[in-house]
C-alpha cells in the first residue's frame, strides 16, 4: 500500500484535519506516525501526540506546530531525494 504523506500534510496545512487523519490513522510506518503525532498536536491532544511520536521512536519536539509542519515536509522531501521511503 502506498500512502501519499505529502497529500496528508497538504490537507493538514489547509485545515482539513479529518481528511489528513483518515489518510494516515491506520498506518504504522514512521512517517505516518509522525504525521499522526503532528495532527494530534494541532488538535491539542498532547497525550495522543506523545504516543504517536513514541511509535515513531522520537520524543515530542519542543517546537511550534508551524515549525513541525515545516520539519515534516523537509523530512519527507529529504527521504524522497535520497531514494528512500516514502
Amino acid at each position: 500500500m502506498s500512502i501519499d504523506h505529502i497529500k496528508a500534510l497538504n490537507y493538514a496545512k489547509q485545515g482539513k484535519w479529518d481528511q489528513a487523519h483518515r489518510l494516515i490513522q491506520s498506518l504504522s510506518d514512521r512517517e505516518s506516525c509522525l504525521i499522526h503525532a503532528y495532527l494530534h498536536r494541532v488538535e491539542g491532544d498532547l497525550g495522543n501526540a506523545r504516543y504517536w511520536y513514541h511509535r515513531a521512536n522520537e520524543e515530542m519536539p519542543d517546537n511550534t506546530v508551524e515549525e513541525e509542519l515545516g520539519r515534516l515536509y523537509q523530512l519527507l522531501s529529504s527521504a524522497t531525494k535520497k531514494g528512500g521511503h516514502p
